[in-house]
């Protein structure tokens, strides 16, 4: 047995996506709301007997233990191998760590360790650091543990003493420091991405160092005053936070996090014992972040910069927080431009502002109306066209009424007028839907009949019965999801041979290109039936259907060649057609 099957055969799937998302016992299977998209139902199914999971909402993804990791953890097949032989104990051979993108990873994570331990050799260790520790421990006011604990360090000066060091001491080659954004090349030459910079490492929530962070110490510097490692095979500017690593333990304990803007803020606020705060890498929260952060907590507490850009993220980040049905507060601070600022010059009035931290939604009203005269028409129509926005994007409708009587009331405006502008708005959203989803394809009654119909023979308990049933109604019906008239074949012949259905025995005989249809249909969510004569009832009344919706289609092809017999005066051809159409409507009616 390869290492792949020793794996597939000691985990479980339920106690595996358990760990991730919350499962509820439904039958023979489990439910949940899909992770992998926003929806309300849950159409996630996982079954424990086959060792499956398909969503039946709006992705339609599903596969085994692998592909769920995979799609999770937005990992290679590699890498979610090796974090399930580690659960299951199973240890791999070399022979599966083959060159491609995976092995790509494992390099550029060991590069970024290397580089990590060089950068905070240089800054704690090495003269080259003196002027970097100095600012850390005098102007950032940064305690040497937290320098330790944070593994801060510094790129040199001269440019070129990382890629000389990795290329001569350590013999990567010069292209792989280029692949994990650490150099770029200059006169044919390695050149060191970062320079004269205190380097912050970034880690993803498995530990892995994923890139850097570099802020400049000199007021003459090249670039922005921070700038990140470029876009690599492990590294999404989007799809991080700093801090993650050390934080989730601490987010999941208080079932909180405390979100601010830069890495310093992060720092600052677990110096004074704030453990579940983290940094984003960018002006606002992305889709890729709450859903992550989403892994961790539903509670957020936004301590973004008290400037007007800090207030355009907030703005941002709740919109994408809400569809993920976060719950939202704002800290208020006013002592500092930042979180940073404001703990050095009052630690204690920061804590009470953590701890009193506003409804968003209050936060940002107040925030617009400071913005904007309310007393004037002009003021007025800006500061609904804001506010509005913001109202319409909240889910809960206790919760939306309440800031839209908030806004009636203190723009001195009818509740109703409001009403209508928020009907408009959420008008145009359903025309842009519609726009995304007409080009989608739709599923014809057929296709969902047919799915419906097999998921009902292999889920029965007597297959063989429920087959048998179909089989006489559909005798000449012709497939329109070609894999599921192959699987109806394929259980025809399973029976001529054996007398019960065995899930393993047949799907050990089913050819691979059928397994996922076969999958999708034996976790079908069925409605509840009284008893096996309303399953088998429900059997026959679907084929009928099906039948009487294939003859339609033919009846209606046959109609439309006689017309063009007709016009062509092919008088033998024409006969023929009036017979088998006379015949089918003759069938149809018989249902």
């Amino acid at each position: 047995m390869d290492d792949v099957a020793r794996v597939r055969e000691k985990i479980d799937i339920v106690s595996l996506i358990s760990e991730y998302i919350p499962l509820k016992k439904m039958g023979r299977n489990f439910k949940a709301l899909c992770p992998f998209h926003s929806e309300k139902t849950p159409s996630f199914v996982v079954s424990p007997e086959r060792q499956i999971w398909h969503c039946f909402g709006g992705c339609a993804k599903g596969g085994d233990a692998f592909t769920f990791l995979m799609e999770y953890e937005k990992l290679e097949f590699i890498e979610a191998l090796r974090i399930l032989a580690k659960k299951t104990g199973v240890e791999l051979s070399s022979s599966n760590f083959q060159a491609g993108l995976s092995a790509r990873k494992e390099k550029i994570y060991v590069l970024n360790k290397i580089a990590l331990e060089f950068y905070h050799f240089v800054l704690t260790k090495h003269p080259a650091g003196k002027q970097a520790i100095n600012y850390l421990l005098n102007e950032r006011k940064l305690d040497i543990r937290l320098i330790e604990t944070f593994k801060l360090g510094f790129s040199p000066k001269s440019g070129t003493s990382l890629s000389n060091y990795l290329i001569n001491k350590k013999k990567f080659k010069k292209q792989d420091l280029i692949e994990a954004g650490l150099a770029f090349e200059k006169n044919g030459q390695a050149s060191d991405f970062f320079k004269n910079r205190v380097m912050f490492p970034l880690f993803d929530h498995r530990g892995n160092v994923v890139g850097f962070s570099g802020r400049a110490i000199d007021t003459n510097y090249y670039g922005g005053k921070y700038i990140n490692s470029r876009e690599t095979p492990v590294y999404h500017k989007g799809s991080m936070f700093f801090g993650l690593n050390m934080a989730k333990d601490e987010i999941k304990k208080q079932d909180r996090a405390i979100v601010v803007e830069g890495e310093f803020d992060a720092i600052s606020l677990y110096s004074l014992g704030f453990k579940n705060a983290i940094a984003i890498k960018g002006t606002a929260l992305t889709e890729d972040q709450v859903n992550l952060l989403s892994r961790f907590t539903k509670n957020v507490n936004l301590c973004f910069d008290q400037d007007l850009a800090g207030y355009e993220a907030t703005k941002r980040s709740v919109s994408v927080l809400e569809k993920k049905g976060f719950s939202i507060s704002a800290v208020i601070i006013t002592n500092g431009k930042d979180a940073d600022e404001a703990i050095k010059n009052d630690p204690f009035a920061f804590k009470k502002a953590v701890k009193i931290s506003f409804p968003v939604y209050d936060y940002i009203f107040d925030h617009t109306f400071a913005l904007f005269n309310k007393n004037s028409i002009d003021g007025k129509r800006q500061i609904s066209n804001e506010l509005l926005q913001i109202v319409h994007n909240i889910e809960n409708e206790i919760v939306k009424e309440h800031y839209l009587k908030k806004l009636s009331f203190a723009l001195e405006t009818s509740y109703e007028s409001l009403t209508r502008e928020l009907e408009r708005i959420a008008k145009k959203e359903i025309v842009n839907k519609d726009i995304v989803f007409e080009k989608k394809h739709k599923r014809s009654r057929k296709e969902v009949l047919e799915e419906y119909l097999l998921a009902l023979i292999i889920q029965n308990e007597n297959p063989k019965e429920a087959l048998e049933k179909a089989k006489k109604i559909l005798e000449d019906y012709e497939f329109e999801v070609l894999p599921f008239q192959k699987i109806i074949m394929h259980i025809i012949r399973y029976f001529e041979k054996q007398e019960r259905f065995n899930n393993s025995k047949f799907l050990a005989l089913l050819p691979q290109e059928l397994v996922q249809a076969f999958d999708t249909c034996f976790l079908f969510p069925l409605p509840k039936f009284a008893n096996n004569i309303k399953i088998k009832e429900e059997v026959e009344k679907i084929a009928r259907e099906l039948r009487a919706l294939f003859l339609r289609n033919k009846i209606q092809l046959i109609a439309q060649n006689l017309k063009n017999e007709e016009k062509d005066q092919n008088s033998r051809k024409k006969e023929s057609l009036e017979k088998e159409l006379s015949l089918l409507i003759s069938l149809l009616s018989k249902g």
